[in-house]
């Protein structure tokens, strides 16, 4: 069944990053959705606030930039937080911003090797694997978690065909971002590659949806079935101000209990 989530854009103060994700939880929405961006708000802070502060909601962060980011430094705080969190925590990786990883001296001549070695060697660590590789990026030297966290899952966030594949190949779900005319496709693209690679577990698909926070219940459920019809496990929405930017503030709110009867109309239709 596709499950729906509210997103809280970056630069929001940790008071409403709380409070959304209190409201949230309370409309029995299955997950909060973050992420880290340059230069605005990290995604593991504002991801153990909301996940402190709730009982049962799944956080996610779509997603955690890879060239910001030492992959056993990443591994040992995903780890932190799944094992705090257990079975509650989504953690997505991707490319990120190349023009706000080329301000950090992070930019890679080919991002998709750098996605692959990073993606590769992070699922090694958090399953407990003790990891020697000498890539064209990621190097380590016998790097091993004390505490390790085979049971979470890693996401990539993916656009384009070859990296949809390298999501389907390496990850354990993909986050797509793409409008409805590109979704099915990319399901595919991405699906097709986790079957040929064999690996186990399922594998979710994640597409954020962006909707006005004015929109109406039947609004919100007739694109959440298009969006289950296209294969997406979990629906992230974004609420819009009028001016079309991701609204943070106190309309946020507003769109939660809108998010919550959607997907009541999106469960009876199934």
């Amino acid at each position: 069944m596709t499950t729906v989530g509210l997103i809280v854009p970056p630069d929001q103060p940790p008071h409403r990053i709380r409070a959304a994700a209190r409201a949230a939880e309370d409309a029995s929405l299955d997950s909060l959705w973050l992420w880290e961006d340059c230069f605005a708000t990290s995604g593991m802070g504002p991801a153990a606030v909301a996940l402190a502060d709730t009982q049962r909601l799944r956080v996610g962060v779509g997603l955690f930039p890879v060239p910001l980011r030492n992959v056993a430094l990443t591994a040992m705080e995903l780890a932190s937080l799944a094992e705090i969190f257990p079975g509650r925590f989504l953690p997505g990786i991707g490319h990120g911003v190349q023009e706000w990883m080329a301000q950090v001296g992070g930019r890679a001549a080919s991002p998709l090797t750098l996605l692959r070695e990073y993606a590769t060697a992070l699922r090694a660590l958090l399953d407990g694997e003790r990891v020697t590789t000498d890539g064209r990026y990621v190097r380590l030297d016998e790097v091993e978690l004390r505490r390790p966290t085979p049971d979470l899952p890693v996401l990539v966030g993916a656009e384009g065909p070859r990296t949809l594949a390298l999501a389907g190949e390496v990850g354990d779900g993909v986050i797509l971002a793409g409008d409805l005319d590109s979704l099915l496709p990319a399901v595919r693209t991405a699906r097709a590659a986790h079957e040929s690679a064999a690996r186990p577990g399922p594998f979710d698909v994640v597409g954020f949806l962006s909707v006005s926070v004015s929109a109406r219940p039947g609004q919100v459920a007739e694109l959440l079935a298009r969006y289950a019809a296209a294969g997406v496990d979990h629906v992230p929405v974004c609420g819009l101000s009028e001016e079309g930017v991701p609204e943070g503030g106190e309309r946020l709110l507003d769109l939660v209990p809108v998010l919550a009867e959607a997907s009541t109309l999106l469960t009876g239709r199934s």
